[in-house]
């Protein structure tokens, strides 16, 4: 049976597993980091758990009252198509306490979120640490 709960300790292995498996680096190098990234302030992580075992993760932060940003979300490849992902995605924005989600997709997920009632306005990811040349701005 499937359960949506809030992130625990226990859960970070199985979340850095799908992390693993999705090739995220940036939430392998280091437990203390990827722990403290799930559960900052103004961060809700959900899991979702299947027979205990975890079969997928969402990560928001948001102000609380208006605005979130889904950060981060992954489902175990045993687990997807089962509609664990829109579970994932309607309860972390329902617990954030947000009346609006942005987000930013991978190539492949468009059509997930567009399943959602949305409206697609353009975005940037910003990399300060590296510069315009190497982000092929010049």
């Amino acid at each position: 049976m499937l359960a949506i709960v809030d992130f625990s300790p226990q859960h970070l292995d199985g979340i850095i597993a799908i992390c693993r498996a999705e090739n995220w680096p940036s939430y392998l190098e280091d437990d203390t980091k990827t722990r403290g990234a799930l559960t900052a302030p103004g961060i809700k992580t959900v899991v979702a758990l299947e027979d205990d075992e975890v079969a997928g993760f969402a990560t928001a932060g948001s102000d609380g009252a208006i605005q979130a940003w889904l950060i981060l979300i992954g489902v175990s490849a045993a687990h997807r198509r089962k509609g664990i992902g829109r579970r994932l995605v309607e309860e972390v924005f329902a617990r954030t306490g947000a009346t609006r989600i942005d987000l930013l997709s991978t190539e492949g997920a468009n059509e997930f979120y567009a399943s959602f009632a949305h409206r697609v306005v353009p975005g940037f990811r910003l990399y300060p640490q590296m510069s315009p040349r190497r982000s092929g701005l010049a």
